[in-house]
This record gives C-alpha cells, sequence and structure tokens, in this order.
C-alpha cells in the first residue's frame, strides 16, 4: 500500500520541520510538500496530489480560513486538519474552520518541556487522524459485550429492545451524544433540527480541550433553537436544555429523586479522552435506566461503545449516525457492529428521530401553553446550582417533565427578540 502523502502548510520554518520530522517518523507517512502560506500550498495541490492537508490558521499573504475555502472549491473531499493555537482566538477561528468544511483539527503543542515531547505530541495527535481519515485507522482492542441474544439482523448493527417495565417503555427521560472527528458540524446540523420546546435535556461529549468546548457551547447557542451552554459542577438539567463537557473534564449525571445534576471531575482520561463518553453514558444508564435516549455521532476510535452497552442493558436505546454522513465512522461504526443501534441514520434524520422519541407519550401536554409564563429557576433556590445554560437566561424549574422556558425570555419571562442570542 502505498504511503499516505501530506501537505503541511505554516509559516514558521521551525513548526514546519517539527511536523515533517513527527510524520515522517511513521512508516506509512510521506510529506511530499511543504509551504509558507495558503498562495505557495494552493500551488502545490496540483504537483504534489496530497492525500492529506495540515494547514496552520495564522499566516501571511493567505492565512488558513481563506485558504481552506479555496481548497474545498477545487478539491472538496481532500482532507484538510487544521493546525491551530490553544487559545481563545485560535479556538474561535478553528471552529470557523471546521464550519467551512476542515475535516479535522489538532491543537500546537506548548510549553512541554522540549523539541522531542513535542514531536512525540505532534506525532501522538496528528498521526492517528491522518491514518483515521484515509481509511488506515490502527484496529482497535477487541470488545467483549455482555452476552445476550441476539436476533435476525442484529449483525446488520440493530438490535432487539431489551425488555422493560411497561411504565417505562417507549418513554426517554433525557439524551445523551457522544462525538468527536467532525463534530462541531455534526451537532450544528443535529441541533439545528431539534426544537427549542424539546421535552428533556441533552448532554453531550465532544471531544475537544477547554476553551474549545466553551467557544463550540457558544455557537450552538447562538446559531440553534436550542439553549446551550458548557456543563458546570451542580447545574440542574432543565427540559429544552443541553450542556456540553467542559474540556479536560469527565461529565456525569447525578440524581437527587425528581432532580438530575451535572458533576464534574478530572478522574484518569479513558479511551485516551477526557472527558470521555463511556464516562457520561455510564452515569445516564445509571441515573435513567431505560430513560436514557444515546446517539453516538462520527468520531474515531471506540470511546462510547462500552457505556452503550450499559445503557442498552439497562432498557435505554440507542441512535448512530451512518457511515455516509460520517467524517470518520469509527465511534458509530462500532456501536453498530456490536449490535447496540435501534437504527442508523443519516446526520439530517436524526434530530427528528431523537424529537420523535422524546415525544412520544407526552405529547403537546408538555409544551407550554400561549399566554403563560414559564417558571425561573433562580440560581438562589437551589443550592450550587448556577444559572442555567446561555449566559445565565431564565429556565424552567424542574426535569425532563418540565415545559422549557422562552428561549430569549428577559428576566420576568416577558418574550423578548432574538437579537444577537
Amino acid at each position: 500500500m502505498p504511503d499516505i502523502r501530506v501537505l503541511v502548510v505554516d509559516d514558521s520554518v521551525v513548526v514546519r520541520r517539527l511536523v515533517t520530522d513527527s510524520l515522517e517518523s511513521d512508516p506509512d507517512i510521506t510529506v511530499a510538500a511543504a509551504a509558507a502560506n495558503g498562495k505557495i500550498a494552493l500551488g502545490r495541490l496540483e504537483q504534489v496530489n496530497p492525500d492529506v492537508v495540515v494547514l496552520d490558521i495564522e499566516m501571511p499573504e493567505m492565512d488558513g480560513l481563506a485558504t481552506l475555502s479555496a481548497i474545498r472549491v477545487t478539491h472538496p473531499r481532500l482532507p484538510v486538519i487544521m493546525f491551530s493555537t490553544l487559545t481563545e482566538r485560535g479556538a474561535r477561528a478553528t471552529l470557523d474552520a471546521l464550519a467551512r468544511g476542515a475535516s479535522d483539527y489538532v491543537t500546537k503543542p506548548a510549553n512541554v518541556g522540549g523539541v522531542n515531547v513535542a514531536k512525540q505530541r505532534i506525532h501522538d495527535e496528528l498521526v492517528p487522524k491522518i491514518k483515521a481519515l484515509c481509511g488506515r485507522s490502527v484496529a482497535p482492542a477487541p470488545f467483549a459485550p455482555v452476552p445476550r441474544a441476539v436476533a435476525p439482523g442484529a449483525a446488520a448493527g440493530l438490535r432487539p429492545r431489551p425488555a422493560v417495565p411497561a411504565e417505562a417503555a417507549g418513554r426517554v427521560d433525557v439524551v445523551a451524544i457522544g462525538v468527536s472527528t467532525g463534530g462541531p458540524a455534526a451537532l450544528e446540523r443535529l441541533f439545528t433540527d431539534l426544537p427549542a420546546d424539546l421535552p428533556v435535556p441533552v448532554v453531550v461529549v465532544q471531544h475537544m480541550p477547554p476553551l474549545f468546548t466553551d467557544m463550540l457551547a457558544k455557537r450552538l447557542d447562538a446559531k440553534t433553537p436550542m439553549r446551550v451552554a458548557e456543563g458546570t459542577e451542580a447545574a440542574v438539567l432543565v427540559a429544552g436544555e443541553a450542556w456540553i463537557a467542559p474540556g479536560d473534564h469527565h461529565m456525569t449525571v447525578r440524581r437527587d429523586g425528581p432532580t438530575a445534576r451535572l458533576h464534574l471531575h478530572s478522574g484518569p482520561p479513558e479511551n485516551s479522552c477526557r472527558p470521555a463518553v463511556d464516562v457520561l453514558f455510564r452515569s445516564v444508564a445509571a441515573a435513567y435506566g431505560p430513560g436514557v435516549l444515546a446517539v453516538v455521532l462520527t468520531g474515531m476510535g471506540q470511546d462510547g461503545l462500552r457505556g452503550a452497552e450499559q445503557i442498552v442493558e439497562a432498557g435505554g436505546t440507542v441512535l448512530a449516525q451512518d457511515q455516509a454522513t460520517s467524517v470518520v465512522w469509527g465511534m458509530p461504526g462500532f456501536v453498530s457492529g456490536a449490535g447496540l443501534a435501534d437504527e442508523v441514520l443519516p446526520i439530517g434524520q436524526l434530530g427528528l428521530a431523537i424529537t420523535e422519541r422524546a415525544r412520544r407519550g407526552r405529547g403537546a401536554a408538555l409544551r407550554q401553553p400561549p399566554g403563560t409564563t414559564a417558571a425561573v429557576r433562580a440560581p438562589s433556590s437551589v443550592p450550587g446550582a448556577p444559572p442555567g445554560p446561555a449566559n445565565g437566561r431564565a429556565a424552567s424549574a424542574g426535569g425532563a417533565d418540565a415545559g422549557p422556558a422562552d428561549r430569549h425570555a428577559p428576566p420576568g419571562g416577558a418574550p423578548a427578540g432574538r437579537g444577537s442570542c
């Protein structure tokens, strides 16, 4: 099999050398060319015909965002990995790049203690992503699911529903989402299709570092109907609101009677990830049992597989994104292949599937009647609970059965214009 050919684009000669040395230490990868800015890179695309482009964001003459847009015109399917700084400005630019069609990103090493450490860090983060995007991922460790009867059709990625109590059958109380490579674009599409009055809360793990998760939450909050915020300690889960696990922290859900709260911790990484999908999935399985609707979206690796197994064993439901619309069909592919998914759907159909399942058995009774005012969850009334998502905007009290407050209502509940969110 021929080597994977990479075009490295960065205005720093030192960074270009670090990336080149790091990548070429892998026998399957060759750096076909390097360029100091986007203008030079575009001229070399046809010359070297790379399999992957590693692209800096801040460069003279033609920056990474402009270069990416030009690449997508002539090479719409060429994998492009953004190589960004771990700063607020870098996070914002990276999310812009992902929205414009970048395949993935890696943050540049900073204050790592030496050239060799930097090279190893670049190798460990870039090489697996390059191979995954080129379909050469290393085979993961074998997974041993809990034995259970498998009905015909399970081998195709669909599973029989286990027996659950009649009163819990078909009822969804929480939606838990796990996603990695290609996630920001997938989440934006998914959340665009979810209504503001979704009758259950949503919790999300997206593999991202600090700053990036906060920027992602703010971006989704501003561009989609639902309230979205980065998860905070002791936050109360409320219907119609979504929480994204903060970078470098695991996020779990704990029940205290009818109230469910978030808990953050810095336990060891799982599947080389923190936050990890498995950690979140285990917690919602324990907290909600058959009331969990898990959704596994595009991503490299198999994080979420063991957690999905526990959700299924607790009587919950799992949906997976299909291969055709995934950037990398690792996480959803493993879940599907293990027979854990009730349905495997394109990203454009998942929002409707989630909404229909969440509303099943509830109907219009859970929606706020016209002319009424939503209850406000006052921070002082719940010890340790922060304001609701989206910078403390008003939120409904209660758990999954509480109707969501008006997304843009100011204190007091009077409707307000959408504005800038």
